[in-house]
């Protein structure tokens, strides 16, 4: 697998003086060798901090990185300017052991049991060896043909390529994280990029419109102006989101009023044959006569739940196949009272009226608010060809080619009425049940959600204080990864995503945090990020960042590489006016 040799002489910088189970001390014969070398057209640098070492130790081999340089007490002493120029001294350095690798066959090791001995051998790491390892990390032994995203290169070594497999890269979600100026949205666009190049389906939700500038192998739409997602592949429970019914009354009468009008549709798509004739007119004397609404004041009982159970699938279905416009007047309908040991429905009840007149009025204003209709196309007044379920749908097909990027802008959505985090849950929803049907088992799609912290850990509080967490995102990072559906979240506020989100993430990179809430959600989120990588975080520059996660043997400093076309995240710049 390696086919760079690790212990060549030509590497050596020391010796191996003390071990530990967190690391290991290693003593230098002489300063000399911690010198820029260069051997083989490559340089090296052997003594300083964040620099990758190999140990060769009796049974295994060992890779490791500098975490710490010293100098003995007794040659402290003696510092000076001119020691310095013309003496030999013996440093030590702490080293932080990554991984273990069996010699004949490269393997990478994940143990507890072994440790460098005493008097190993310690070698400067070449760029190649370390390239061949991060290739390899979360590579199954069964499968050779991977797709590769290339990131960029290490921050200690500019010439080392950073390529990691994709499946390790994705397969147990990921996360981006990092404050404003970091290199998000570039490591964003890389992944995009390179999710293209290797003819991979993702599907990234914009909500600034940043990543429009993009159009290679990307297809843009953007609700409110060129698509919207259809209000009847909406949810009984995102209706609640948006309406904030009371349990009390309010609630059941919604509920009935939703499936009296299914039971409209069922009726009006029913045709003239003898069979369904019989079954549709044991609704005809319920429904009204321009068949919009069902009436059900003074009528059989026994009629209607004959229908009802006839159709019980399509009626209790969680979808809104119905028309919205007419759902607060049913919602009236069914404010009907049901007398004790009646085969008919009772006579309007009118207490049941005044406490519903706020959610009938909430459930006009929802249709008449542009923002919503907009996002829902409350009014039906958009073109088919707009329906961003039909697209998505459409764009997950194996002979669509063409593009393997769907990019969702919201630029054009408002930021009142929690629209927008509605609208995502309901696009995050919908991926979570085609991932259910088995959509994503043989051609895996990645869900890229950028900003994620304006969408995830939202509550939405009705009118008599009871809140609703918008939870399909959780749903996703808790059950989607086997069916090949993949969350990659980006935000720069990881202490606003929730914690059982956070912590499904396996992948992380990590860009510069400075805020502690923010660096203690990662920490306690990940389990490879030890003090040693959180102590970097703040010190991070422009597009550098950390690599760790739960396929990767060892975390990682690395450079993001600017992608090809950069999002359009720059930030304005102040011009002398003449």
């Amino acid at each position: 697998m390696v086919t760079k040799k690790p212990f060549d002489h030509n590497y050596f910088i020391g010796y191996v003086s003390h071990v530990s189970p967190q690391c290991v001390k290693v003593h230098f014969p002489s300063s000399i060798l911690l010198n820029k070398t260069i051997f083989s057209g490559e340089e090296f640098n052997g003594g300083l901090v964040g620099n990758f070492v190999t140990i060769e130790a009796e049974n295994d081999g060992f890779i490791g990185k500098i975490s710490e340089i010293n100098l003995p007490e007794k040659e402290r002493l003696a510092l000076s300017e001119k020691s310095f120029q013309n003496s030999d001294f013996h440093p030590t350095a702490t080293i932080e052991v990554l991984l273990s690798f069996d010699y004949f066959d490269g393997i990478a090791k994940h143990t507890l049991n072994a440790f460098p001995n005493i008097g190993a051998k310690v070698f400067v790491c070449p760029s190649g060896f370390i390239e061949e390892y991060v290739k390899n990390f979360g590579q199954k032994n069964d499968n050779k043909e991977v797709p590769y995203v290339d990131l960029g290169c290490l921050t200690s070594n500019l010439d080392t390529k950073v390529c990691v497999s994709q499946q390790a890269l994705f397969n147990r979600h990921c996360a981006i994280v990092g404050t404003t100026g970091g290199g998000k949205s570039y490591t964003v666009a890389r992944l995009i990029e390179n999710m293209v190049a290797n003819q991979s389906k993702a599907i990234l939700l914009d909500p600034t419109g940043e990543y429009s500038v993009m159009e290679k192998g990307v297809q843009s739409v953007t609700i409110g102006k060129d698509s919207y997602f259809p209000y009847q592949k909406l949810t009984r429970e995102d209706l609640f989101f948006l309406v904030k019914p009371s349990e009390g009354v309010q609630k059941p009468k919604l509920l009935e009023a939703i499936r009296s009008l299914k039971a409209v549709k069922i009726y009006q798509k029913m045709k003239s044959t003898s069979e369904k004739n019989g079954v549709r007119n044991l609704l005809k004397a319920f429904v009204n006569e321009d068949e919009t609404l069902v009436i059900k004041e003074g009528n059989n009982i026994v009629e209607y739940e004959r229908f009802s159970t006839k159709y019980f699938s399509d009626i209790e279905s969680d979808n809104l196949e119905l028309s919205i416009k007419n759902l607060g007047k049913q919602v009236i309908n069914e404010c009907i009272s049901y007398p004790k040991n009646s085969k008919t429905f009772g006579s309007r009840n009118e207490n049941d009226v005044n406490f519903c007149y706020g959610m009938v009025n909430r459930i006009y204003n929802l249709i008449n608010t542009k923002v919503y209709d907009d996002a829902f196309n409350f009014r039906d007044k958009r073109l088919d060809n707009q329906n961003l379920t039909a697209i998505i749908d459409q764009f997950i097909k194996e002979d669509q080619q063409d593009n393997f990027v769907l990019r969702i802008g919201f630029e054009s959505i408002g930021y009142e009425f929690q629209a927008r985090e509605i609208l995502a849950n309901a696009i995050g929803r919908y991926l979570l049940k085609l991932a259910r049907e088995k959509q994503f088992k043989e051609n895996p799609l990645v869900f890229i959600l950028d900003e994620a912290h304006q969408f995830l850990n939202k509550i939405v509080v009705d009118d008599f204080f009871q809140s609703t967490a918008l939870s399909s995102f959780e749903q996703i990072s808790k059950e989607s990864r086997k069916d090949g559906l993949f969350l990659c979240l980006s935000t720069q506020m990881p202490r606003d995503i929730p914690t059982g989100t956070l912590s499904q993430m396996g992948t992380f990179i990590v860009h510069r945090l400075i805020n502690y809430n923010d660096k203690e959600a990662i920490r306690q989120s990940c389990s490879s990020a030890n003090s040693d990588i959180l102590s970097y975080l703040p010190v991070l520059g422009e597009g550098e960042a950390i690599l760790t996660g739960v396929d990767f043997s060892m975390p990682l400093s690395i450079k993001v590489s600017k992608p090809n076309v950069p999002p359009d995240s720059s930030t304005p710049m102040f011009k002398v006016q003449k």
